[in-house]
């Protein structure tokens, strides 16, 4: 295997895991403060155990990410102080501006994943038969 996950990481990844499962859970059930919150908080620890405290915050104090860095956290505030679909808003564009340098390593991964990656590179093949009728 091209890349072992340790203990560390394997925690990082499931809190990761969890915190999505928890947003879209409160999204779900009509933007639920309390379930936004608990898989903001799951999200953020699952991050920084998966990169590391110190690059976790190297990567939300970057000059370059500032803008990213600032809309996560507001989003984060305002989901916080019962303003939850402001709040989503703010924190889907933060994470988007944070992690868009991520999107390359990501798609070589699910390139590597059997269905998933073989939809990704020929996706002409599955959705060219719709448009001829």
């Amino acid at each position: 295997m091209a890349y072992e996950l340790d203990e560390q990481k394997k925690i990082g990844l499931g809190l990761i895991g969890f915190g999505i499962f928890f947003t879209f859970l409160g999204v779900i059930l009509f933007f639920d403060r309390g379930l936004l919150a608990l898989g903001n908080i799951l999200w953020l620890t699952g991050v920084a155990i998966l990169l590391g405290w110190y690059a976790t915050w190297k990567l939300f104090t970057n000059s370059g990410n500032y803008k990213g860095s600032v809309s996560f956290l507001l989003g984060l505030f305002f989901i916080f102080v019962r303003w939850p679909i402001v709040g989503i808003l703010m924190e889907l564009y933060g994470c988007i501006a944070l992690f868009g340098g991520f999107w390359p390593t990501v798609k070589v991964f699910l390139y590597q994943i059997p269905v998933v990656g073989w939809i990704i590179q020929y996706p002409v093949l599955l959705f060219g038969r719709l448009k001829s009728g």
